[in-house]
């Protein structure tokens, strides 16, 4: 088994809160990718759009057809499957990332920063708990959108805790200079590869996104990036070239040691 990762992005449009209109579009360009990929990224609440009309919206988590699509394509393109929906558990709205593997099984992360600005905290339950996968022999943490704006969240360890970090977003292009600049800066003070899979086009609030998909190595290099239009790209990841780095550039051991425990609580020690 070789140990590089191949990826797929989807920066795509969305059919504003339309689910079956989505899942037809993303069927329509998975069931196009040509060769095999381990793994293909959608963007944030790759179903609806970035919406806080939960009550009207959310899927209900244990009959999401959504979640039932993610299976059943993932098993049929035998690679794993990611991106968030808005779902509804116990009477709670969340915003949760669902990972699905090529077996059918999948992991779930409720995003853990809330937007305020946009009042998202005022809908949605926060998650508490990281979500670490593996895939491959690769560690990987998926997270989703605000929560690149906070490092600590993110943090990676010494011993390696993660070689590839993901955001799914819905990021306005109005604060996409941010979005370019902290993907990086991940990747560097993470010593990881970093992919952020955005979102194009209006929402209906007619906010407009431009995308700036992105995936970066651990050095800060870009090695893709695209705006403004929607596109499939499928890039593979060198464990080795990351083993190089981190051997040759051992900042992580020198870094500040913190801890994220299982209620979210950072402690420094």
């Amino acid at each position: 088994m070789s140990d590089n990762l191949t990826i797929t992005l989807i920066q795509s449009s969305l059919h504003w809160e339309n689910p079956e209109a989505n899942l037809n579009m993303f069927s329509e360009k998975i069931t196009a990718i040509k060769g095999k990929t381990d793994l293909i990224i959608l963007p944030e609440m790759f179903s609806t759009g970035f919406s806080l009309n939960a009550e009207a919206h959310a899927e209900e988590s244990k009959s999401s057809s959504s979640i039932e699509w993610m299976k059943n394509t993932a098993m049929q393109k035998d690679c794993a499957i990611v991106g968030s929906l808005m779902l509804e558990e116990s009477g709670e709205y969340y915003n949760r990332l669902i990972w699905m593997n090529s077996n059918g099984k999948f992991q779930q992360y409720d995003k853990r920063h809330l937007f305020s600005f946009s009042k998202e905290e005022q809908i949605y339950t926060a998650g508490t708990e990281r979500l670490m996968v593996e895939l491959n022999g690769w560690k990987i943490c998926p997270l989703v959108c605000y929560d690149l704006r906070f490092p600590v969240w993110s943090r990676n360890s010494n011993d390696n805790t993660y070689d590839l970090l993901i955001y799914v977003a819905n990021w306005p292009e109005r604060r996409n200079y941010a979005w370019k600049q902290l993907l990086v800066a991940r990747a560097i003070e993470n010593q990881s590869y970093v992919i952020g899979v955005n979102r194009i086009g209006n929402d209906g609030n007619d906010l407009y996104y431009s995308g700036d998909s992105m995936a970066i190595d651990a050095l800060g290099n870009i090695l893709y990036h695209r705006r403004d239009e929607e596109d499939v790209f499928t890039i593979e990841l060198k464990k080795e070239d990351l083993n190089t780095v981190r051997k040759t550039f051992q900042f992580l051991k020198d870094a500040d040691s913190f801890v994220i425990d299982s209620k979210s609580k950072i402690k420094g020690h």
